[in-house]
């Protein structure tokens, strides 16, 4: 059987091998062992090598001291040309001896290497003492700061900012005065690094460190200002690089990381100083709602805290199965009203005020109903309960007809000076700063 392979199939073959010519060596062997043995010469711990060399095969004997010597010998012989291969027969003698003297010697180099550079390392030592003591003092220049942002917060991030890159511009001038620029490199790319591995593991630090940032320069508040920030409702006592410091209305301290206030829902009450309140008041079906709404507005708008603009209001808001439910709103002045005891004066003006003009204001009625075969087996007093409650309704409500509206025109509804009080002791401390200003603009 002859098997024949076709042209094409031999091209896609992979080159072979380079062949090795037929020619007298001799000549060029002698050159490669004298090359050889004039760079063992000049290596220290090689100079005992022996080298023979045939047909372009090099034979390394003799001893060194350790593997790293062998591995340098061998490596130099593969480099050189003309050589096929290497055949190691070097003999490590691992001696103490041997193997200390040459460190021992090294040392002794670098150390009279440094006392000759000492000069110009106490120079680069200076230069970056000055660099170090430059940025110390333009990073105290509060002055300059001040000037250039009156955010505390940022003039601190921009002093130490100016302060780390001062510092650095000195350590690579100092760095580059010793010879060591690589080391520079070296340094900035381990840095890079290592400032991402960082980044990653302080997200959470970082997040409100920027939002931090973001709410100095945009406050949505002010310093006493009565806020509700995700349902956490309170008076601001400060901002800190950290957190928002809230005292809640039972006077105790909340902190609040600023993260979650910058990425949560802010509700101001004392930027806008007006505020509506609103409550509901159920009269009977059978009374006049229309007549109830103006006389429930009469009682409000006789309390002094009540603004006259905006008005105040009422509406019939729903008609239940045995009352008419009626709301009625009113504005106060928060800045010297406190908005809880206004909406409670207001509620008992516009009661007391139905009740003697002879409105009802009915309980829930509950209607109860019997088979009459059942009705034999009730006592007494439970066959006549629904007339006795209506009599007794009527009663009542004749009674209260005759009795005069309870008077509160000298209800205090004033602001609660103790929590303002306690706010303003804890703004005056001195041991914790304050990142709001009110020079800064306000969203």
């Amino acid at each position: 059987m002859v098997v024949t392979i076709a042209p094409s199939t031999y091209a896609l073959q992979a080159e072979p091998e380079p062949v090795i010519e037929v020619s007298d060596n001799k000549p060029q062997d002698s050159r490669i062992e004298a090359r050889i043995e004039s760079i063992f010469d000049k290596v220290n711990g090689l100079e005992a090598l022996d080298v023979t060399v045939e047909a372009g095969v090099v034979t390394l004997t003799g001893d060194v001291a350790n593997e790293a010597a062998a591995s340098d010998a061998l490596d130099i012989a593969q480099r050189t040309a003309g050589v096929v291969r290497v055949d190691d027969t070097i003999n490590r003698t691992l001696d103490v001896a041997d193997n200390v003297r040459p460190m021992l010697a090294d040392l002794q180099q670098k150390a009279r290497n440094l006392v000759r550079a000492t000069p110009l390392v106490l120079v680069a030592l200076g230069v970056f003492i000055v660099f170090a003591v430059l940025a110390s003092l333009i990073a105290r220049w509060s002055t300059l700061w001040q000037r250039l942002t009156p955010n505390p917060f940022l003039a601190e991030i921009a002093s130490q900012a100016v302060r780390i890159l001062i510092i650095g511009l000195g350590l690579v001038v100092a760095l580059n005065l010793v010879g060591a620029s690589r080391f520079v490199t070296t340094i900035l790319g381990g840095a890079g690094v290592l400032g991402i591995a960082i980044g990653f593991a302080v997200r959470d630090t970082l997040e409100n460190y920027i939002s931090s940032i973001m709410l100095s320069i945009r406050q949505p508040f002010r310093a006493r200002d009565h806020v509700v920030i995700n349902d956490l409702e309170g008076y601001v006592i400060r901002l800190t690089s950290r957190a928002t410091i809230l005292m809640t209305l039972d006077g105790n301290h909340l902190r609040i990381p600023n993260s979650v206030v910058f990425k949560g829902i802010i509700l101001n009450y004392t930027t806008n100083s007006e505020r509506r309140f609103e409550f509901e008041l159920g009269i009977d079906g059978e009374d006049d709602p229309l007549e109830a709404m103006q006389v429930g507005l009469d009682a409000i708008n006789q309390q002094s805290f009540v603004l006259c603009e905006p008005s105040a209001g009422a509406m019939l808001k729903e008609v239940g199965d045995s009352n008419l439910v009626i709301k009625f709103t009113a504005w106060v002045d928060q800045s010297t009203t406190n908005f809880a005891k206004a909406r409670s004066v207001a509620i008992v003006a516009a009661k007391s005020a139905l009740e003697v003009s002879g409105f009802t204001l009915p309980e829930p009625i509950y209607r109860l109903r019997f088979d009459h075969g059942d009705a034999a087996l009730l006592p007494e007093s439970a066959a006549h309960a629904e007339v006795s409650t209506v009599e007794d309704s009527a009663t009542l409500d004749a009674g209260n007809s005759d009795n005069a509206a309870p008077s509160i025109q000298g209800a205090d509804v004033s602001i609660d000076q103790k929590m303002v009080q306690k706010v303003e002791e804890e703004r005056v401390r001195e041991d914790q700063s304050d990142l709001l200003n009110s020079a800064s603009p306000q969203e």
